[in-house]
């Protein structure tokens, strides 16, 4: 008999760690009963798919979970099939601050960058 391994999963997303650093400043000043912060891909925008990153109380069952140093990160079931191999950063500039997601499976964005297809 052979004893068999099991691999960790790895995550459907790659959280920079600049993001991270960002989601523990969240985290630091949630509301109180957060559990953690939750990257869902709601349709919105002239693309059709937007990236939206909220507070959530709960966790749900099928949520893809990220254990970060400042707590879990969740990503939304219905969008993990969107995201899957992406990249996800906290980028600041003189003009501007957010996240920013390298998707490969974005087929294309909007002009803004709001929002993407697939």
């Amino acid at each position: 008999m052979t004893a068999t391994t099991t691999r960790a999963r790895p995550a459907a997303v790659i959280l920079t760690p600049s993001a991270e650093a960002r989601i523990a400043t969240l985290m630091a000043s949630a509301p109180e009963g957060t559990l953690g912060l939750k990257l869902s891909t709601p349709r919105r925008g002239c693309s059709g798919l937007a990236y939206s990153v909220d507070y959530v109380s709960e966790a749900a069952s099928f949520d893809e979970r990220i254990e970060t140093p400042a707590g879990p990160f969740f990503i939304d079931a219905a969008s993990v099939l969107y995201l899957i191999g992406s990249t996800m950063d906290w980028v600041e500039d003189d003009f501007t601050a957010g996240f920013v997601f390298n998707n490969p499976n974005a087929k294309g964005a909007c002009g803004c960058g709001e929002s993407f297809t697939v």
